[in-house]
């Protein structure tokens, strides 16, 4: 139970079942255990004495195993900066437990992104008749911005933002991928509009064209 072994599962292994991946595990462990078996054999030739308890592979130990038999792993120590927007595109359904005090005061949002997680909003966010009519609001999409995310909690606490309208029109989708991705889309100042050209239609000279480059 301490050896980890990694294995290609493969069409082929898909072909033969869960069985077949089996054997080729079991193959691979008593490989492993002739292996430090035959390094223990090697020790007792030069004198070393060895009792009955010493025989056999000492699995629990990972510096006898090769590295291609470890798992390595690491944990999360720092956060050095935040890039996601905390704004994410999904829909709101009601909490599955209808007995529990969170059915009275969130809602469940499934972000489309599967890489942010689920997150608890408050219904005073949700539109006033959700609670009564949540199938009316099974195709609609919503912003949400995550705002806290306790280590205790599977889930995110977040709030609505706005109701982007039909899932699969152009409209709500384009501007949910753009909230998502931190890009502003808001119209334009005057100030910037007042650096433009205002005697239109507006052409460049032959004096100017010429000095610039054609990427037309």
């Amino acid at each position: 139970p301490d050896v980890i072994i990694e294995a290609q599962f493969d069409d082929n292994d898909a072909e033969h079942g869960q069985d077949h991946l089996q054997d080729m595990l079991t193959d691979d462990i008593k490989k492993l255990s002739l292996d430090t078996g035959e390094k223990g054999k090697a020790a007792g030739v030069t004198g070393v004495h060895r009792t009955k308890q010493d025989d056999g592979p000492k699995v629990n130990d990972p510096r006898l195993l090769p590295d291609e038999f470890l798992q390595r792993t690491a944990k999360v120590v720092h956060i050095l900066e935040k890039k996601h927007s905390r704004a994410a595109t999904g829909f709101i359904k009601l909490l599955a437990d209808r007995n529990s005090e969170l059915f009275k005061r969130c809602a469940m949002f499934s972000p489309v992104d599967h890489r942010v997680p689920r997150v608890y909003v408050p219904l005073a966010d949700c539109p006033p008749d959700f609670v009564s009519k949540p199938e009316a609001y099974s195709q609609t999409l919503f912003i949400c911005r995550i705002v806290d995310w306790k280590e205790d909690s599977n889930f995110a606490s977040g709030q609505l933002c706005k109701s982007l309208g039909q899932a699969g029109e152009i409209e709500p989708e384009s501007e949910g991928i753009l909230t998502e991705y931190g890009v502003d889309f808001s119209d334009f100042s005057p100030e910037v509009l007042e650096c433009l050209p205002q005697n239109l239609p507006w052409v460049i000279s032959p004096g100017e064209l010429a000095k610039r480059r054609d990427l037309r």
